[in-house]
């Protein structure tokens, strides 16, 4: 199966010609593309599982089920990279915490950075969302300024984030497609990523997202 998906993959990336950005960040360098399958490798677990224009495995979530507390991004070798908390407080607004590092599940000892380097709130506010914003980007957990914005829909995989200069900076699109007989639904998506942008930061919010719209 992982094999197929490789193949539809490449599929997926031969048939983008042009990047979708018109009004983004001019750095030097190339964006980032890849394509998230919202299917673990692990039979018993939800997750996904996230390929790169090589069609090579570049991160990977198969470490739940339902609407876990934790969500755990690795990277293609099984390695954590960032470790996603739910906040625990009495309030009815979904919000996350992002840690670099992992859990050590054999000691039971906790390796994540002691801080977490971004915190992500779903927005509830109804002035906010007349303008389709989902959520909030902070970076640090007290900071009351946010860094950036992820707008759009996850519901039909048509997110962008932008900054505070309403820069996009990594976007969520739909790809249809027919290979073989076999069309792209919501399950198979593109995530695009401007450089500069850490591409496993904006996975992170595609889990996210995926945890506060699903």
């Amino acid at each position: 199966m992982f094999l197929f998906f490789k193949s539809l993959s490449r599929s997926v990336h031969e048939e983008q010609q042009e990047p979708e950005f018109k009004n983004n960040i001019e750095l030097d360098g190339h964006c980032t593309s890849l394509t998230v399958w919202r299917k673990s490798l692990i039979a018993s677990c939800n997750g996904f599982t996230v390929i790169d224009t090589n069609g090579n495995l570049a991160y990977r979530v198969d470490n739940y089920m339902g609407h876990p507390e934790e969500v755990v991004l690795m990277d293609g070798s099984g390695k954590s990279l960032l470790t996603l908390r739910r906040r625990k407080k009495l309030t009815t607004v979904d919000s996350w915490l992002v840690y670099e590092g992992d859990v050590d599940e054999e000691c039971g000892r906790d390796k994540l950075s002691k801080r977490p380097i971004y915190s992500v709130k779903k927005q509830m506010s109804i002035l906010q969302a007349k303008r389709n914003v989902l959520a909030h980007v902070y970076r640090e957990a007290s900071n009351k300024r946010y860094a950036y914005a992820v707008e759009g829909s996850y519901a039909h995989r048509s997110c962008k984030v932008v900054d505070e200069s309403r820069r996009v900076v990594a976007e969520i699109k739909r790809k249809e497609a027919t290979i073989v007989g076999i069309s792209f639904g919501v399950e198979v998506f593109v995530l695009t990523v401007q450089p500069g942008f850490d591409p496993g930061f904006a996975m992170a919010l595609v889990l996210l997202l995926d945890q506060m719209f699903s």
